[in-house]
């Protein structure tokens, strides 16, 4: 039967650890700012589009350019 110790890191930690752990910081701090500008931008574009859509109205049919011809009755 194996003994149920487990050994526990040091309360220490060596240089090299806060070598390995900056970079991967900065790593996830960088993908958290582009996923941020990515909502802002998907957001900025769904609003523009709104704008648009309420403005030009697509859905609604043009006039018509041509008129039956008109003759005396």
């Amino acid at each position: 039967m194996v003994s149920g110790r487990v050994s526990r890191p040091s309360a220490c930690r060596s240089p090299l650890h806060g070598k390995a752990v900056h970079p991967r910081a900065r790593s996830l701090r960088r993908r958290t700012l582009a996923r941020r500008l990515m909502w802002l931008l998907l957001c900025a574009a769904s609003v523009a589009f709104l704008v648009w859509a309420m403005m030009a109205r697509p859905w609604v049919e043009p006039p018509s350019q041509t008129t039956p011809p008109y003759t005396g009755w």
